[in-house]
């Protein structure tokens, strides 16, 4: 594991929010979907069920989709990393749970709203990610025609394509065929 258990998966629940508009359209696109991600990832806390709180989600996957398109460039992305946690008021805390037994930050209050968790924990898996030089693992596909991003977790990071599109499966037997053709 390179990193923490919470910030691995916090990470992953970013990559999955900012995909969830860039491969085969919105999936996102109301509060049924919305509560299914959530679920998904183990998010605790407040949820309005409201479309506000659904646009304020749109708006942080806007804001974490900025971060990954800069992340080759560490002084950008620090500064919209620091502007998420400043717009969130970041206050970590420790605490488990019984399904997450290992202690782990949570950053703001469980009553404050949900885009206002999301980004606080996100943003800080982000400056974990920045502190131990490792802004470079955020990518977008390598894929042509895939905007979709990644969490390269690869030890040696080598990680090009992301997994919603079958990007890499594509690109190998497309490099296949063309090393035939080429004979």
């Amino acid at each position: 594991m390179l990193f923490s258990h919470d910030t691995e998966l916090t990470l992953r629940a970013a990559g999955v929010l900012i995909n969830s508009d860039r491969v085969d359209g919105e999936h996102l696109g109301d509060l049924r979907a919305l509560d299914d991600y959530l679920d998904s990832f183990g998010w605790t806390g407040r949820r309005d069920h409201d479309a506000a709180e659904l646009d304020s989600v749109h708006r942080l996957r806007a804001r974490l989709g900025a971060i990954w398109e800069t992340a080759g460039d560490e002084v950008r992305a620090v500064g919209q990393v620091n502007a998420l946690l400043a717009d969130t008021r970041a206050a970590p805390w420790l605490t488990r749970h019984p399904e997450m037994p290992e202690w782990h930050l949570h950053l703001a209050s469980i009553h404050d709203p949900l885009w206002q968790r999301m980004g606080a924990e996100m943003a800080m898996a982000l400056a974990d990610l920045i502190r131990s030089g490792e802004l470079r693992r955020l990518k977008v596909c390598a894929a042509p025609d895939c905007d979709a991003v990644l969490v390269d977790l690869s030890r040696n990071r080598s990680g090009k394509f992301c997994d919603t599109g079958n990007c890499g499966n594509r690109q190998h037997v497309a490099a296949y065929r063309e090393r035939r053709n080429n004979k």
